[in-house]
């Protein structure tokens, strides 16, 4: 019974330790209306400096282009799946930037016929009353429109989960990601011209987390217990936040183009540009789930570590062994490179069996994906098997055997020159004395895992020709 509790004890500490923030926060009673919720992106917008002079934009409709209604499992319903208020965002993120001044446009027919309603009532009590009534000041207008709109909702772009159950006790989470798109243009309304076009991707996560026990803890008594939690993100905020991205996009590439400029100008406009093109070159160096793409700038690198080995011949208790390697690898292009190794291998086996081994080796590596971090690599060849030692009393014969390899690994890029390298490899030798046993019709074989580090030097020839 006590380990049963302790378990339910486990169980639940481990639900609220991944979802701490939702699950000790969970709302019990009804909750008073309250200012509306900012994005990552608000205070960026409010923090803005100056500009030299706030532009008046007019913003009639920015609207929800995808026609998409919500997805369900029996189908769809008549509910939109992005809100129709994306005007009303627009001119709020406007307002917050300081550096526009929205005019409405919107709902431009309403404030025509009110200032019609002003007029007429004022001509009324001027003939009434016979005092002349003053005239309505002309209306502002746009020296320039904003258009777009939401071009896109992707509902289930990449889906997942995990969970495991063991003895009645067991855990499971699940996730979903969707992805809204949008687009702004700047238009001038003297001469039509689009000035500036700017396009803004967010995401919008949805996750779940559940955790249950069932379990008989003794005849006829059954214990049941269950816990977890749903969490969406709310799909307004994140068109909230795509459209506040988008209007600082505007002004700093707006700013690039010199269409417009900060109050303080030079410096202040060069530090804006440079943080927002320093992130921007990291966004675009990203793919769809947020893979970060770099392009392999470097032709030649040194690899060198650790490795451990382990015999499989005609002998039994196969020892695991340590030795060492290095190499050099010559890229031939992004995905492909030419590695020359050398590599030390300890080879023990049987109650008494040990000899060392050099080995020289040619591998063809194939990068699988060449511009991410974290890329698993195959790679395969063949080499020359050197005895350098031999310390079995039995057999003191220096053996050399050719030999062939196929392996894969992991390579992680560090940093622009260092990447860690983790793999495993087969060794398929052409003799069955390297354990000093011939036995049998097949050939001795080995087993070599690695970890190492990987320094890359030399630069491209298109690299080196555009520094």
């Amino acid at each position: 019974m006590h380990q049963i509790f302790l378990r339910i004890i486990v169980l639940f500490f481990a639900l609220a330790l991944s979802g701490c923030g939702a699950y000790f926060n969970q709302p019990h009673t009804p909750q008073d209306a309250r200012i509306g919720e900012l994005t990552s992106k608000t205070q960026v917008l409010r923090d803005m400096p100056e500009p030299y002079k706030e532009l008046v934009v007019g913003v009639y409709n920015f609207k929800d282009q995808t026609g998409q209604y919500k997805a369900q499992e029996g189908g769809s319903t008549f509910s939109t799946a992005v809100s129709q208020g994306a005007t009303t965002m627009l001119l709020q993120a406007l307002e917050d930037s300081k550096w526009f001044t929205p005019i409405e446009r919107e709902n431009l027919g309403n404030l025509l016929n009110e200032r019609n309603i002003i007029r007429s009532t004022r001509e009324e009590f001027s003939q009434k009353n016979g005092s002349p009534q003053p005239t309505l000041p002309p209306l502002l207008y746009a020296g320039m429109l904003l258009e777009g709109g939401i071009v896109s909702y992707d509902t289930n772009i990449i889906t997942g989960g995990a969970g495991a159950r063991y003895f009645g006790v067991g855990a499971s989470t699940k996730y979903r990601q969707d992805r809204i798109s949008i687009y702004l243009r700047a238009v001038s309304t003297s001469n039509g011209k689009i000035l500036k076009t700017v396009y803004v991707s967010k995401t919008i996560l949805s996750q779940s987390l559940d955790a249950s026990l069932f379990r008989y803890v003794s005849f006829q008594r059954l214990l049941e217990a269950e816990t977890g939690f749903t969490k969406n993100e709310p799909v307004q905020l994140a068109m909230k936040d795509a459209i506040e991205k988008a209007v600082q996009a505007l002004i700093i590439e707006g700013i690039e183009e010199g269409l417009w400029t900060s109050k303080e100008g030079g410096l202040t406009n060069k530090k804006l540009m440079d943080a927002y093109y320093a992130q921007k070159e990291f966004e675009e160096s990203q793919l769809l789930y947020n893979r970060e793409q770099t392009v392999e700038k470097h032709a030649n690198a040194m690899t060198f570590g650790g490795t451990v080995s382990q015999l499989n011949g005609d002998l039994g208790n196969k020892t695991i062994a340590a030795g060492y390697h290095f190499g050099y690898l010559r890229m031939l292009s992004p995905k492909w490179g030419l590695a020359l190794n050398a590599d030390y291998i300890n080879l023990q086996g049987g109650s008494s069996f040990s000899r060392e081994y050099m080995s020289a080796q040619v591998n063809l590596e194939a990068q699988l994906l060449p511009y991410d971090k974290l890329s698993p690599y195959v790679f395969g060849g063949g080499g020359v098997l050197f005895d350098i030692r031999s310390v079995s009393a039995s057999k003191p014969t220096k053996i050399t055997a050719p030999k062939a390899q196929l392996g894969a690994g992991l390579n992680y890029r560090a940093s622009d020159k260092i990447a860690l390298r983790i793999f495993a490899e087969s060794n398929f030798t052409f003799s069955d004395e390297l354990d000093g046993v011939i036995s049998g019709n097949r050939n001795d074989f080995y087993y070599n895992f690695g970890l190492g580090l990987k320094y890359k030097f030399g630069l491209r020839k298109n690299e080196s020709e555009r520094l």
